[in-house]
């Protein structure tokens, strides 16, 4: 899932993005492996939580109060739209725009 999240709550805090990243990949029935960050100054932030199932990714342009999230699972299992659901009570962004892409289709 591809999204994109404007005028929620910023994030500038690498450990609370890490908290929030690691409860969406849990609720989504993902297994939080690694997280990796970058803060950019004067604003912004960039992660990515490194599942074992794959990867959710977050970037932040503040200034112009939008989220890029990326959530990339494979399994049967897995259930990205948790993690959207999710994502979105946290963040409470007004407008959520999502494009869902289906990869690698093996049956």
């Amino acid at each position: 899932m591809i999204c994109d999240f404007w005028f929620g709550k910023k994030i500038e805090d690498p450990k609370r993005l890490e908290k929030i990243l690691i409860e969406a990949a849990k609720k989504s029935g993902n297994v939080p492996l690694k997280f990796s960050y970058h803060k950019f100054n004067p604003q912004g932030l960039t992660g990515v939580l490194l599942l074992k199932e794959s990867h959710i990714a977050f970037h932040s342009w503040p200034e112009f109060g939008y989220l890029a999230i990326d959530v990339f699972n494979c399994g049967e299992k897995a259930k990205p739209e948790r993690a959207l659901k999710y994502l979105q009570k946290v963040l409470k962004p007004k407008k959520v725009e999502v494009l869902i892409i289906k990869r690698g289709k093996l049956k």
